[in-house]
């Protein structure tokens, strides 16, 4: 299996795209200004305490506060909330953590109204982003992750995963991490770091305790509160810290920033392999160059279709995602009909695992697969779907068909579950009901190029329209983009857009930003 990362980075948001054999298996988008990702630690203040719910509100900046319950705190919150007063209190140096004076663990059976006060100062960090109408979720219990381990401050154990089999690697591992970790500090060994050298583990065990340091150093030298003190890595890099393998031939980037922070990661973890990070400098936006754009229409509709006519409808209630499994208008396998319920239910078990990573869908989901009356076919089933899952990384947990024919999965969710609209607005209309005369589409183009280029004096600029109208515009030998570039200079670029409706467009700047061309126009009138 070969993969692929795409990654487009626009003045809005910044999309990553994971290819698995072409086909398209995650995809995620995070808007650059979002301040709020899985990771982030803030230096919070206690806004309102919950006794009732052994929780408090805490106030990170965001809209909504941020909730907290008290096992959330960690055993090893007294400890840490003492060195922070320290730091606060002492703005001349950074107290060691290894030298931190370790204070009996916080009670389970604790309260929050004895622990925390409103106003206080403490260290949280991101579990959960903000998801429908909730705030952000917290814990005190912070952890700095790296490719091969995560560094705990204060935890003071080794842990290794337990993707790890063989019991001589754990424990080698285990004694390896035990000889080099400062003191007060825990290590969790994540899989990758199998077979990997003391020396590959000592320096990024070095960088990850650099980073606590600074985080520290920044909470002492905060003027405000709330105030983030450290912040993940991009998605994009985040996501190669998981994933990259060496199943990856390519790692294409748009942006030359991103590209050289993506370059330098990949480089940082395996040298040899640098060069598969790549820039596109195409024309064509670059989802709709490597076909991602069309996948993209066709996997996030209600309606999915897989193989031979199959489809899956996928409703999102507020409790709880719902899958339909239906066999449509595919031809009847001669065997009977249990064997083709088998076959229908095997395709759905493999794109159903595609659509949990795709759209990160989380929380509860129940699938209605079609009954089958044998039990050793619906026992198929469930392993099929539990080997498809092996491939995601977010926790989650299956449940055999129940006697209704039901499949119940739970999947961790981090994050709002992707949605994305693949309807578009008419493209006549507009969703108006009227439409201009559709001939007099290209001479509202050609209006708003001269109010552009006379009046706002932007001489080099592209324009986006739908790959039938950039067809047209760019017909016959004299075409009328000669004819716009002979009357108003040679800057105008026009570009094919997948993602616009038929009579939509858009125009950028040399920069890639948005011109609002409509907004210009209307109040030119």
């Amino acid at each position: 299996m070969s993969s692929e990362l795409v990654v487009d980075v626009t003045s809005k948001e910044v999309s990553i795209a994971l290819l698995e054999d072409k086909s398209l298996v995650e995809l995620q988008k995070e808007g650059q200004n979002t301040s709020f990702s899985v990771g982030n630690i803030f230096l919070g203040r206690v806004r309102k305490l919950l006794p009732g719910l052994n929780a408090c509100f805490v106030d990170v900046g965001y809209e909504k506060d941020a909730f907290l319950h008290y096992l959330d705190l960690g055993p090893q919150f007294n400890s840490q909330e003492k060195l922070l007063k320290q730091a606060l209190s002492d703005h001349k140096k950074i107290p060691a953590t290894s030298k931190a004076e370790i204070l009996p663990d916080l009670p389970k059976d604790g309260t929050v109204a004895t622990t925390l006060k409103q106003g206080q100062e403490l260290l949280v960090q991101i579990v959960k982003e903000p998801i429908s109408t909730k705030g952000p979720r917290l814990t005190s219990e912070l952890s700095f992750a790296g490719r091969y381990l995560v560094l705990m401050p204060f935890c003071d154990k080794v842990s290794v995963s337990s993707k790890i089999n063989s019991s001589e690697e754990r424990t080698r591992l285990k004694q390896l991490v035990m000889s080099i970790k400062p003191k007060n500090f825990g290590v969790i060994v994540r899989t990758v770091a199998e077979g990997k050298r003391v020396a590959e583990l000592d320096n990024e065990l070095k960088v990850l305790v650099k980073q606590w340091e600074d985080a520290l150093l920044k909470a002492q030298k905060a003027t405000k509160y709330p105030t983030l003190i450290y912040e993940e890595t991009s998605r994009a890099v985040g996501m190669l810290r998981d994933l990259f393998n060496p199943s990856f031939e390519n790692i294409w980037v748009n942006d030359e920033s991103e590209y050289r922070e993506i370059k330098d990661y990949v480089t940082l973890i395996d040298s040899e392999r640098a060069n598969i990070v790549k820039q596109y400098k195409g024309e064509l936006p670059i989802f709709d160059h490597f076909g991602i754009t069309k996948q993209i229409k066709s996997s996030f509709g209600k309606a999915v279709s897989y193989k031979s006519g199959a489809y899956l409808i996928i409703e999102h209630t507020e409790a709880m995602h719902v899958v339909d499994v239906n066999s449509g208008n595919r031809s009847k396998n001669n065997n009977g009909q249990e064997a083709n319920a088998l076959e229908v239910n095997l395709g759905a078990a493999d794109e159903l695992a595609r659509q949990l990573r795709l759209r990160d869908m989380g929380g509860i989901i129940v699938v209605d697969f079609i009954d089958m009356n044998e039990a050793a076919n619906r026992q198929k089933l469930y392993e099929r779907m539990c080997e498809n899952m092996k491939k995601d990384r977010a926790r989650h947990n299956i449940l055999p068909l129940s006697k209704f024919g039901l499949m119940q999965i739970t999947r961790q969710r981090v994050r709002p579950a992707m949605d994305i609209a693949t309807t578009e607005t008419c493209p006549t209309c507009f969703g108006k009901g009227t439409i201009q005369s559709s001939i007099l589409f290209t001479d509202t183009l050609e209006s708003k190029i001269d109010y552009l280029i006379t009046k706002l004096n932007v001489k080099k600029f592209t324009l986006h329209v739908h790959p039938y109208i950039a067809a047209y515009i760019n017909q016959g030998i004299i075409s009328l983009k000669l004819k716009w570039q002979m009357k108003y200079g040679l800057g105008i670029k026009i570009i094919p857009s997948q993602k616009l409706g038929f009579l939509e467009y858009t125009f950028y700047d040399t920069n890639g930003e948005e011109i609002d061309m409509k907004e210009e126009i209307e109040s030119k009138k």
